[in-house]
């Protein structure tokens, strides 16, 4: 994994970061795709990013029905706004939260459902667009992202120290995540992929 260089921007950090794990994915992604989904990472590095003002000042987590449920009222441009909101929230929640909204009521497919359809109908509202072809691809690589989001987040997870990495062994142990696996040997927490007993 790339290591965050001091002096260095964020974004230099996650394109150089993205760069590396959809090669190792073997994700074919367009230029501008990569860069969307850079910037997407740069902007939720700020957490508050995540959530939506209130009318008392505080922020939280927006459901996603109401977002579209939104979006379906608005005039054009408030509803490209609206639906890039759902997918944005929708990708990087599902790729970097995926297991723990397995124990929730909706679970990460309704994530998946959610965010590929707002960028499906973004990209369909967008004609012929420079940004039209990133936003039908991520509506037809949604799922290959959260796992390549996904996996951002296990070696994050992992570079974080021990209690991260046992974090991440808990993880595995319970799913069997092959990418999981891997992020762990990397660190030198399991061995490499075929040298585990069945």
């Amino acid at each position: 994994m790339s290591q965050l260089v001091l002096g260095g921007s964020l974004k230099e950090f996650f394109r150089m970061l993205v760069g590396e794990v959809v090669n190792r994915q073997k994700v074919s992604l367009q230029e501008i795709t990569e860069y969307y989904v850079v910037n997407l990472l740069s902007e939720y590095a700020f957490a508050e990013k995540l959530f939506t003002p209130t009318a008392d000042g505080k922020r939280e987590a927006e459901p996603l029905a109401l977002l579209y449920h939104r979006a379906l009222q608005q005039d054009r441009d408030e509803k490209l706004k609206t639906l890039r909101r759902l997918g944005d929230v929708s990708l990087y929640t599902a790729g970097f939260f995926g297991r723990a909204l397995e124990d929730t009521a909706v679970g990460p497919g309704y994530y998946v459902q959610m965010g590929s359809n707002a960028y499906g109908a973004i990209a369909d509202m967008s004609g012929a667009s420079a940004f039209a072809a990133a936003y039908h691809e991520l509506h037809a690589k949604f799922s290959a992202l959260v796992q390549v989001l996904s996996e951002i987040a296990a070696r994050g997870l992992a570079a974080s120290g021990p209690k991260g990495q046992v974090q991440l062994l808990d993880d595995w142990a319970r799913t069997k995540d092959p990418t999981v696996e891997q992020v762990l040997a990397d660190v030198g927490v399991l061995p490499k992929r075929g040298l585990l007993p069945s």
